[in-house]
């Protein structure tokens, strides 16, 4: 099984679409990886919910994790959430993804059935065991409405060697402190929360999966840079400039607001496929000053 450099900055990546959202603008999100590496972003994490996966097909998404896989060309790993509220869909798209070039995928606690903590272990065993990949688990109870616990996320990480992270979108630091000081370094964790990235690294996790990093790569990654180097200081002071963009990119559902601040630089446009809508004029403007108070910061 190949390794995974887990840790630092990933993009959770958005994906462009044409103006009626028919068709990927593939042209639109080449440029946006190739913007993240330049950026210094230490990994991509495409088909996510910031990529609007569930509006997208197979072959859709086969095709973004082969242009994702292309575009890198090595510089740095593919990580694709392949997960769904399916088992055996599940499987089937991280074998998809692997043969096209993934590095290793992301699985999503099951929504909507709403498993029980047996059942999630199950699914995530039934996985691990059908692919020959690092996995990365995704925790994110807001919208996927079951959370896997401390102890069932134990019981995988005996069971699934293949399990080395987890995506923690729990909204606290409780659920990562919790499982760090049981697990230590068996699993990596990455804050799956733009805001509580700092909190979540003072307790031991590793970076973020980052939404804001679609617009500020950089800087996303110098405060993940400076806290790992234990420059504590320098790292708060970048985060806490931070924390006003981070909040304009969700005051309306991801990736609405981050679609919209790509759009006002011209990188894409905002367009989202439905059931999602549009960024609202409210959320645009309110995007466009915390991006102007910052870079005028």
């Amino acid at each position: 099984m190949a390794k995974l450099e887990l840790g630092g900055a990933y993009t959770a990546l958005v994906t462009p679409f044409t103006e009626d959202g028919s068709a990927i603008d593939f042209d639109a999100y080449e440029k946006l990886v190739e913007s993240q590496i330049a950026g210094g972003i230490s990994g991509l994490v495409p088909c996510g919910t910031t990529g609007e996966t569930p509006t997208l097909s197979d072959s859709e998404q086969r095709e973004l994790v082969k242009r994702t896989v292309g575009a890198a060309k090595g510089r740095v790993p593919v990580l694709v959430g392949t997960g769904s509220n399916s088992t055996k869909k599940s499987i089937d798209a991280s074998k998809a993804a692997l043969e096209a070039g993934a590095d290793a995928v992301m699985i999503v606690m099951p929504y909507y059935n709403k498993p029980s903590q047996e059942g999630m272990v199950r699914h995530v065993e039934l996985i691990a065991k059908a692919v020959d990949a690092p996995i990365v688990l995704y925790n994110i109870p807001g919208r996927s409405g079951v959370e896997l616990s401390v102890a069932s996320l134990l019981r995988i990480l005996d069971s699934s060697p293949g399990v080395v992270g987890v995506k923690d979108a729990t909204g606290n630091v409780q659920s990562c402190q919790r499982l760090l000081s049981k697990a230590g370094d068996r699993v990596v964790v990455m804050s799956g929360d733009d805001p509580l990235t700092l909190p979540m690294m003072s307790v031991g996790a590793r970076g973020v999966i980052s939404v804001t990093s679609n617009v500020y790569p950089k800087q996303v990654r110098e405060v993940v840079a400076d806290a790992t180097a234990g420059r504590w200081d320098e790292a708060r002071r970048k985060h806490f400039a931070l924390l006003p963009v981070h909040a304009a990119m969700f005051i309306e559902p991801n990736p609405q607001p981050v679609k919209a601040a790509l759009s006002l630089e011209g990188r894409l446009r905002a367009t989202v496929r439905r059931p999602m809508i549009e960024a609202s004029k409210a959320c645009r403007s309110a995007v466009a000053q915390a991006m102007k108070d910052y870079e005028a910061s």
